[in-house]
């Protein structure tokens, strides 16, 4: 009963309400497009945008501006359409793109984070930074609105160009020549994970964002092999995986990120074991 009445009582504080909502919005558009990324094989992109996000983090707050997204959200698309472009280039691949920015972001934002920032407490916004903190815990209106409609976006561009989207992951060639711009629309399905990348920092951290995109999906392909149906069942399981995720990291203290990220290696493990013994 205890228990109970704890969690009523956790739950009717708004900053919770906040961090339920922002957190299935971002699980929702993460593995909508996770699908696609993971099919395709690209979803080491998620890490190399992820840590380019930590590298304009780092300067926003050397710069001391208040509104880190300022810098973090067009330096992150910027990122992702130059990786991209990269992935088509004769002289450097898309793969080794992907590490050159990747492992240079982080390592430039930590060194500039390390030269500028007060010594003080650097250890503790670094691990914030990559692994997430409770600051989806201390979300103000104005951010859960920036959220809701960023997520309202990508949820409408995906089911109205769900078509397309489905004829670019599985055969470029047969897309273009139906009269599909598969350039514009790769580039936007960047910018799209660009934009859920950094809405996702305050959640998960850096380093865990692509587990929000990676796991969903490959627990789902487990069990299902359509795409609508693996794409239906990943966004369910993200949204479950997130909402158990926060609800033990209220109850308990634990770190959110972390748990969510627990909660989907679970939610894979079971997934894996059922379609072993369905397919056995």
């Amino acid at each position: 009963m205890n228990l109970i009445e704890t969690i009523k009582l956790y739950f009717s504080y708004p900053f919770v309400i906040y961090a339920l909502i922002t957190g299935v919005l971002i699980s929702l558009c993460a593995s909508l497009f996770g699908v696609s990324l993971v099919l395709k094989r690209f979803s080491y992109i998620g890490d190399g945008l992820s840590h380019s996000a930590f590298g304009a983090l780092a300067i926003a707050s050397v710069l001391r501006i208040s509104n880190s997204m300022l810098i973090v959200m067009p330096v992150t698309v910027l990122l992702a359409v130059l990786i991209l472009c990269a992935k088509e280039n004769s002289k450097i691949k898309g793969d080794a793109a992907v590490s050159m920015i990747s492992v240079g972001a982080l390592a430039l934002g930590y060194l500039i984070m390390n030269i500028f920032s007060p010594p003080s407490n650097l250890s503790g916004d670094v691990c914030s930074t990559l692994f997430g903190s409770t600051l989806i815990l201390t979300l103000q209106p104005s951010e859960v609105i920036m959220s809701v409609v960023m997520s309202v976006i990508v949820v409408l561009f995906f089911i109205f160009a769900y078509n397309r989207i489905f004829a670019v992951t599985f055969d470029e060639e047969f897309a273009a020549v139906s009269g599909t711009n598969v350039k514009l629309y790769k580039i936007i399905i960047s910018i799209f994970i660009a934009i859920i990348i950094v809405l996702a920092m305050n959640l998960v951290g850096s380093l865990l964002i692509s587990a929000l995109i990676i796991f969903p999906t490959v627990s789902a392909l487990q069990l299902f092999k359509s795409f609508k149906t693996v794409t239906i069942f990943s966004c369910g399981l993200s949204v479950l995986c997130a909402v158990i995720g926060i609800f033990i990291a209220v109850v308990a203290g634990t770190p959110v990120g972390p748990t969510i990220v627990a909660a989907d290696i679970l939610a894979f493990g079971v997934c894996k074991v059922i379609g072993v013994i369905y397919n056995s």
